[in-house]
């Protein structure tokens, strides 16, 4: 069965290039990738370090540019959109998880959360996204009262409450033992079930493909593989 939600792209990428000027060197990060993402799909990129995943994260999530290519999100030319542009695009669409949580020290796990809900057009409510992962009961507690799952249960939990279209996750699982990964693995697939946005996880972990849609390699800047799940595992069937 496909795993595509909808037949329309929510973000369609075509030929991507990203080069960095290192000195008199040019070092090419991403080499002419394309691909589609559809509403709903949940999406596991992996490979290792220098790879390109979190270069191609970035740009999709309008952090950063490409250097050559066409990128747009639903109707939207990402390529060429004003800084401010892109900074509503982010505001309004995409929600971030770092392998680092961000969290701010001095507020607790709900005020850290109101943050976002208090720029976002559609909010959820603070305590309902921290529920959502799990974390209700820990929402007075402050940051360095939280363990480091904790603490990126938080980070999505922050992520999702302005309810995103795309939420894009740059190793969310890194710092993690398994135990704890699995945990941050199970809020990302209740935001992708019952909020419906698109995840997308960029990971070294081969173990995580498995949960996704689709599994795609890349290698050397390029797209080396792609994968189509039939059957998706669940969090707690995976192992590392």
């Amino acid at each position: 069965m496909s795993p595509i939600k909808s037949p329309v792209a929510v973000c369609t990428a075509v030929n991507l290039k990203r080069d960095y000027i290192m000195g008199e060197y040019t070092v090419t990060a991403l080499d002419n990738v394309s691909l589609l993402l559809y509403p709903g799909e949940f999406v596991v990129f992996l490979g290792p370090s220098g790879s390109g995943k979190s270069t191609l994260l970035n740009i999709l999530g309008g952090l950063d540019r490409p250097s050559s290519g066409e990128l747009h999100y639903r109707e939207h030319d990402l390529v060429h959109a004003s800084d401010s542009e892109l900074t509503t695009y982010r505001r309004e669409h995409v929600g971030f998880v770092f392998q680092f949580y961000n969290l701010i020290p001095s507020l607790t796990a709900l005020e850290n959360v109101e943050l976002v809900t208090e720029i976002a057009d559609n909010p959820m409510d603070a305590l309902r996204a921290l529920e959502m992962v799990e974390m209700g009961g820990r929402s007075s507690h402050f940051p360095s009262q939280l363990s480091g799952g904790e603490q990126q249960r938080v980070a999505i939990a922050r992520a999702i409450a302005k309810q995103p279209d795309m939420l894009l996750c740059d190793e969310p699982t890194g710092a993690l033992d398994l135990k704890t990964g699995l945990l941050v693995l199970e809020a990302l697939r209740r935001a992708n079930e019952q909020l419906g946005a698109t995840v997308v996880i960029i990971t070294h972990n081969a173990a995580i493909a498995d949960m996704g849609d689709r599994a795609i390699r890349l290698a050397d800047g390029r797209i080396a593989s792609e994968k189509i799940n039939k059957k998706k595992l669940l969090p707690q069937e995976i192992h590392w």
